[in-house]
């Protein structure tokens, strides 16, 4: 009766569960380029008691998230606020993780510089106006002239809209007032405006002589308003927000003067430890991305609500290194040395940027988690371009020397549900040599904070993809290493044969398999077997 009970209880459990994929978690179905973890769930009845670590690189966290909250890393070396490193790890009272963005004082640094503003500010005094370059240098000096053109670009672009919205603020009131005269109530729609604007191009004189102010073209604050009522009824706070959002763009961002790390206080071209501070979850501005990520890995399954996760036996630890601007790559590599040091066997990386001031630090790093059996997982970017040809940071390829330089390291592309030629989703970047596979990245059901819920869309997402996969194989087969593990990811993939749209063109058909290394996307049903089989094998 009591194994009835139980099998009662599993089968319960996995219709539930069934329903609430069905419901909001395409990803997670065995349909529509779905990852079959629904269908593995429905097959498996082995419960485990050991946990796997999955260290998520990026923004802060909602750590109190219903479906969060108990999926967290706890430092069980630590005594929480005592103000002692009690574990030797050099990190004091990191009970959940560490911000290496964090001031001394407990706060955070909002804005960074863009990469490649880093990258001038660098290489300006010794490249600029320079010509005769050897050939040592070559390969840098190009990049520092890749780098100032996409400085001047986006400099000419954000001052531009900056000066757009500076004036969109200013003459909101005005326009309020003026069709205020028309509409007392200030209750017009769009094709009350659109009304008025036929009339007064009918008779344009009446209309200002009504107004007795000859010196304002009612047409076109008309259509001023207009326009913002076709954005989302956007509001005089939205386009100071908007307005203030460029400046800080143009004037922390691009700025190359501007240095955030004297905030943090550290020297970001020394790589050590002593930076940085154990808060992970105050920064409100910037908790979605890392919230959401987390989300796909491990959120909770048993609560029915939201999303779910893996497995409830992986716990995320929050490493912040993401805030509006481009990462550090000494931050980037202390992450990881952290992540490794703590007990991570998964590191999530769902950023990335086109420069790398010291990528060879990023590369140590990356070696010292192949030393320790730890798998790297990426997100190939959002830039719809090939990453083969346009390089995209952080990368286990060397794009000066043409040649790889790990083998724990995935990179990871999205799809859609679509199965027909739009597939591929058309934000992702691609690369027969390096982007590793695809997994599912668009319309996808996330965590966000307040317990909250949308759905989202980015390689961001389709990275956490493998990251749970390769947790829930390590979870059951720990005797795996992290080269099997990634081998393992690849092969049991779903190969697909078919002419696909290559991302940043309208119509352009080319074989899937040109778009990644695999030619297949995730399956984690199919990767689970295949590791059961590889495990048995093994022992």
């Amino acid at each position: 009766m009591k194994k009835l009970l139980i099998l009662f209880l599993f089968v319960s459990n996995c219709f539930s569960q069934s329903k609430a994929i069905e419901k909001n978690q395409w990803h997670q179905d065995n349909n529509s380029n779905g990852i079959s973890l629904e269908k593995w769930y429905k097959e498996n009845t082995t419960k485990k008691s050991n946990i796997i670590i999955v260290a998520t690189i990026d923004s802060q966290i909602d750590l109190n998230h219903e479906d969060l909250k108990n999926q967290i890393w706890v430092n069980k070396g630590e005594i929480p606020n005592n103000s002692i490193d009690d574990d030797n790890n050099g990190y004091i009272d990191d009970i959940n993780g560490w911000s290496f963005l964090g001031k001394p004082n407990g706060g955070y640094f909002r804005y960074g510089n863009f990469e490649y503003t880093k990258f001038v500010n660098k290489y300006q005094d010794l490249f600029n106006g320079k010509n005769d370059i050897s050939q040592d240098s070559l390969y840098l000096f190009n990049e520092y002239k890749r780098a100032k053109e996409l400085h001047q670009i986006y400099s000419a672009f954000y001052g531009n809209w900056l000066k757009s919205m500076k004036f969109n603020v200013e003459i909101r009131p005005l326009v309020e007032d003026t069709l205020k005269y028309f509409f007392p109530k200030e209750d017009y729609t769009i094709s009350q405006l659109d009304s008025l604007y036929n009339i007064y191009k009918i008779n344009d004189k009446s209309f200002r002589q009504r107004r007795d102010d000859k010196d304002k073209d009612l047409g076109a604050l008309i259509y001023y308003m207009k326009s913002n009522l076709e954005v989302k009824n956007r509001t005089i706070n939205d386009l100071i927000k908007s307005r203030d959002d460029k400046d800080s763009i143009l004037n922390r961002n691009l700025n190359i003067e501007y240095n955030p790390r004297k905030f943090v206080g550290d020297n970001p071209d020394i790589l050590k430890k002593g930076y940085g501070n154990n808060i992970v979850n105050n920064n409100t501005f910037q908790l979605s991305h890392n919230t959401s990520v987390s989300s796909i890995i491990a959120s909770n399954q048993k609560n029915k609500r939201g999303t779910f996760g893996f497995h409830d036996n992986i716990q995320i630890m929050p490493l912040h290194i993401s805030c509006s601007g481009d990462e550090y790559d000494k931050d980037i590599a202390m992450a990881i040395y952290y992540a490794v040091d703590n007990g991570a066997k998964v590191i999530n990386m769902s950023f990335g940027k086109e420069f790398s001031l010291n990528q060879q630090w990023v590369t140590e790093a990356f070696k010292y988690a192949e030393k320790h059996n730890v798998l790297l997982i990426h997100g190939s970017g959002n830039n719809s371009f090939n990453i083969d040809t346009n390089p995209y940071y952080p990368s286990d390829y060397d794009y000066e020397k043409k040649k790889d330089l790990v083998t724990n390291f995935i990179n990871v592309g999205s799809i859609s549900k679509r199965t027909d030629s739009t597939m591929v989703s058309s934000f992702s970047d691609y690369g027969k040599n390096n982007v590793d596979i695809f997994a599912p990245g668009e319309d996808i059901y996330v965590a966000i904070p307040d317990n909250q819920y949308k759905y989202d869309s980015g390689t961001s997402l389709a990275a956490p993809m493998v990251s749970g996969t390769a947790a829930l194989i390590w979870l059951y087969y720990p005797s795996l290493t992290a080269q099997e593990v990634k081998q393992i990811i690849l092969e049991s993939g779903v190969t697909i044969n078919k002419q696909v749209i290559k991302p940043g063109t309208e119509n352009e058909l080319v074989p899937f398999s040109e778009l990644c290394k695999s030619g297949k996307i995730l399956n984690t049903y199919n990767a689970m077997k295949l590791a059961e089989e590889r495990s048995k094998k093994k022992s």
